[in-house]
């Protein structure tokens, strides 16, 4: 759709909707001034002997104190408006003496469509590209450098604009190592030519007030203990809010006018490689969530993050690329320049967004510690598949313990009484006719054999080890409750409710109430872990020199921004730690070996070879418990149940 004298029918409506959002501003001042230029008529009326009488001057009374504070209210909401700091994106800043090469393409790509080029260049761990105005005082100013090369070529009336008000373009860091150099430029091409609609006054003035307003119903929702504080700020809400309301439909015009008319300016730029690379875009998401679901948030888990999500998302990409025959062309493109090239030192930036990409999906701290480390890829199948097996293995017999599970389990030498799987599997698989099948909101139903002690009233002997006094200290003065402490506002307790009652509701007793105390372990472990999460560091550091996220544009007590993943189940939580206790005892007995699959995570290797069915096995023994599909599975592999495994 061609535009009217070269401009674009998109900006044209943009502006027209512009100007709406600022008669709503107008009005809103008009409504402010009324009751003062009431006051100023009887002032006026008064002085000049026409609205003389009793009735009259108190009316100016009245009038003026009304008007005196609708003057106040109104300058507090448009002072809280204009310096209230508007939301901004957690990324991570590319200097230009870090990727020149990058800098120039975007500045050749604006010269090319005649608009100004961003102000600065910023990397996101997201699978998306956008401008982000950062003009805003509390922000401070943009960095804005003089190039030669700006001061020639078509895009000469544009950059004559103010480049301070130029946004910043953010682009997302899986775009740079998976896309080569055509189809990133491709891609950009439209997000670039939004910055000829933002940079028009009335666009850039509407955009202003919308995200002040946001910005006053953030300040207005803070919790404060003060009462005037309280009151101030619920006046302050009502109206910023109502501002929004009439600004909503206007504002939601403008954008989409932008957005078109930006895409009618990028049309001629790349336009058949865009159709390309916007496959990519789609290919480059499913991997970067696969990435992040199924890899990184393990190791978030364990204390490590991994250093390099933008090279793992390359290797997932190419491993989809090499199974599935629908991505088989994708693999050629390999062979030309990759994106990443455009940066001097790739390695930096992907570790610095790999740091945030931690904190915002998991709410790691934002320095690395003893608790909180990198990993890199090499490292991963010893530092983190190995741990997350052991870890949750060792979990599973701690709350064994507690239960009253005896150690020495069938089949086992006599004066064994170590972690084994064979403990596990009898558990779960030992009739239990005389025991009805628990709640879990019942944490006292269908625990240990109906023989065994009660670990009240005998605790067993294990009780004074290491294990089982870390059991003990973990459930607090009764060792049988699953329950973690609600009185804990901080913690965050399993959830008990109907959803995990049908999601146990086909377990067996003892599985379902393995279950709740497995679940009940891991609250408290969160709860206890979370206070050293994720704080905020006044100084945070970036992996490298110069490359780091931007803390000081965003608060980092509300992290994580961005959980991945829902709440666990508590069928989910112990099919993982049988899952996990069955790796240990094929690592152990049987030379397996723990491993990295791109696509789906931590994996067992068997002989250099990726094991399979698994998980119908272990959910056979979770749901029936039937043990036979396990057993024979193990046997094939040649695993010792009886054996004791090595926990952490």
């Amino acid at each position: 759709m061609t535009g009217i004298g070269g401009v674009e029918m998109g900006a044209l409506a943009a502006r027209t909707r512009a100007l709406a959002v600022l008669r709503v501003r107008s009005r809103a001042v008009a409504v402010a001034l009324l009751p003062a230029a009431a006051a100023v008529i009887l002032l006026v009326g008064g002085s000049t002997g026409h609205l003389v009488g009793g009735g009259w001057d108190v009316l100016r009374r009245v009038v003026s104190v009304l008007a005196l504070c609708v003057l106040l209210a109104a300058a507090g909401v448009a002072l809280v408006v204009a310096r209230s700091r508007p939301a901004v994106t957690p990324t991570v800043t590319v200097a230009e003496e870090s990727a020149p090469d990058l800098y120039r393409m975007v500045r050749d790509l604006a010269d090319r469509l005649d608009v100004p080029a961003p102000s600065a260049i910023a990397l996101t761990p997201d699978c998306d590209s956008w401008l982000e105005d950062r003009a805003h005082s509390r922000h401070g100013p943009p960095p804005v450098d003089r190039h030669d090369d700006d001061l020639s070529g078509p895009g000469e009336p544009a950059r004559r604009r103010s480049a301070a008000a130029a946004p910043v373009l953010v682009i997302g860091s899986p775009f740079l190592w998976w896309m080569r150099v055509g189809e990133l430029r491709a891609v950009l091409a439209p997000v670039v030519a939004g910055t000829g609609p933002s940079a028009h006054p009335d666009i850039a003035a509407a955009r202003r007030f919308i995200r002040g307003l946001d910005a006053a119903v953030a300040v207005a929702s803070a919790d404060r203990r003060d009462p005037l504080s309280r009151v101030a700020c619920t006046g302050l809400g009502w109206v910023a809010r109502l501002l929004l309301r009439g600004c909503r439909e206007h504002a939601t015009g403008m954008e989409r006018g932008v957005a078109s008319a930006a895409a009618e300016r990028a049309q001629a730029v790349d336009y058949g490689l865009r159709i390309v690379a916007q496959e990519q875009v789609g290919l480059a998401y499913a991997g970067w969530d696969r990435l992040l679901t199924r890899v990184a948030l393990p190791a978030w888990r364990m204390g490590r993050w991994p250093s390099r999500l933008d090279v793992g998302v390359v290797a997932a990409l190419t491993e989809l690329s090499r199974r599935d025959r629908l991505a088989e062309g994708f693999a050629s493109r390999l062979g030309e320049r990759p994106a990443c090239d455009l940066l001097e030192e790739p390695g930096t930036m992907d570790e610095a967004v790999s740091l945030l990409a931690a904190r915002l999906f998991h709410g790691g701290p934002a320095e690395t510690g003893p608790d909180w480390s990198p990993v890199g890829w090499g490292e991963y199948p010893e530092e983190v598949v190995d741990r997350t097996w052991r870890t949750d293995a060792a979990r599973l017999h701690r709350v064994l313990d507690t239960l009253g599970v005896r150690r020495a389990a069938g089949g086992t030498g006599p004066g064994t009484d170590g972690p084994t799987l064979a403990r596990v599997l009898d558990h779960l698989t030992t009739p239990d006719t005389e025991t009805p099948a628990p709640s879990p909101t019942d944490p006292h139903a269908g625990y240990g054999d109906p023989g065994a002690p009660h670990p009240e009233a005998d605790p067993a002997p294990e009780a004074a080890s290491d294990t089982g006094a870390h059991a003990q200290a973990g459930y607090g003065d009764d060792p049988v409750a699953p329950h973690p402490g609600y009185d804990d506002h901080d913690a965050s307790p399993p959830r008990y409710g109907d959803e995990d009652e049908d999601d146990l509701a086909g377990t067996t007793a003892r599985g379902a109430a393995l279950a709740a105390g497995l679940s009940a372990q891991l609250a408290r472990e969160e709860a206890q872990a979370r206070p050293g999460g994720a704080g905020v560091s006044s100084s945070p550091p970036g992996p490298g020199v110069g490359a780091g996220p931007d803390a000081a544009l965003w608060d980092g007590r509300a992290l994580p921004l961005l959980p991945l993943q829902p709440p666990r189940t508590g069928r989910e939580i112990l099919t993982a730690h049988i899952t996990a206790m069955v790796c240990c005892a094929a690592m152990d007995t049987a030379g397996a070996a723990p491993g990295l699959d791109w696509l789906d995570g931590p994996s067992l290797l068997v002989d250099g070879a990726r094991t399979a069915d698994l998980a119908p096995s272990v959910l056979s023994l979770v749901e029936t418990g039937d043990p036979g599909p396990l057993r024979a599975w193990m046997t094939d592999l040649g695993i010792r149940p009886e054996k004791p495994v090595r926990l952490v």
